[in-house]
């Protein structure tokens, strides 16, 4: 089967972490092995700023930001109801500097024109939303100046090189039953990313490369920093 609005994809990833790692991270990093290159600096000082989380899984990523880096709100945004329940179970307690939100990314950000100040995602929603549709509304989505910051892999996992134009994947999931299925992802060369965001209204595009690490399932990571026009 092929992903619906009604099967939830996510239902199994992280839930055996869930269980047993309930604490607020002291730290992320943006590499897919998740073991070097930047850490959460790469989203600059968060002081008194509205900060958006795009594809938060569980909110670990968003629960740093709010109780380490003093944002004034972090929204934690995701479409999968699981995803929603394990967030709000580990760290529903951070309210309201964290708000945790059940939503597909598009919506949300379309719904709420100039009211971020950064936005970002870690492998989150920015892989599995169709980039014409999800980039101009989180550009509407900030504030003039305000920032997008979004880690994405630089190639596929088997080694297969990216994508040279906007093009889906289809990868393979588990239907919360455990019935196989598939849902899209963009994997996306440097410059097909720069083009896009250009498109779609950004400026100042910098793309930084994180080399990948030695497991058999590893990948470089492209590190995307782009500004909505003063």
């Amino acid at each position: 089967m092929t992903a619906t609005a009604t099967a939830d994809l996510w239902y199994h990833y992280g839930r055996a972490r869930h269980a047993t790692d309930r604490a607020v991270p002291d730290d992320f990093r943006w590499n897919w092995d998740q073991d070097g290159g930047p850490g959460p600096e790469a989203v600059g000082d968060l002081t008194g700023l509205c900060v958006g989380d795009l594809g938060a899984g569980a909110a670990r990523q968003a629960a740093h930001l709010a109780v380490h880096h003093e944002p004034v709100r972090v929204v934690a945004v995701d479409a999968s109801a699981a995803q929603y329940t394990m967030a709000t179970d580990l760290y529903g307690h951070l309210a309201p500097r964290l708000c945790i939100v059940r939503s597909d990314a598009v919506s949300h950000l379309r719904a709420r024109p100039g009211s971020y100040d950064v936005l970002y995602s870690l492998f989150g929603a920015v892989d599995f939303t169709e980039p014409r549709d999800l980039l101009p509304v989180a550009a509407a989505a900030l504030r003039p100046g305000g920032r997008l910051v979004f880690s994405t892999l630089g190639h596929y996992l088997d080694g297969t090189p990216a994508q040279t134009d906007v093009r889906h994947a289809d990868i393979s999931v588990r239907t919360p039953d455990g019935e196989p299925a598939t849902m899209r992802r963009w994997v996306l060369q440097e410059q097909v990313w720069t083009k896009l965001l250009d498109e779609a209204g950004f400026t100042r595009i910098s793309v930084e490369v994180l080399p990948r690490g030695t497991g058999p399932r590893t990948a470089d990571t492209l590190l995307v920093t782009a500004h909505r026009a003063p």
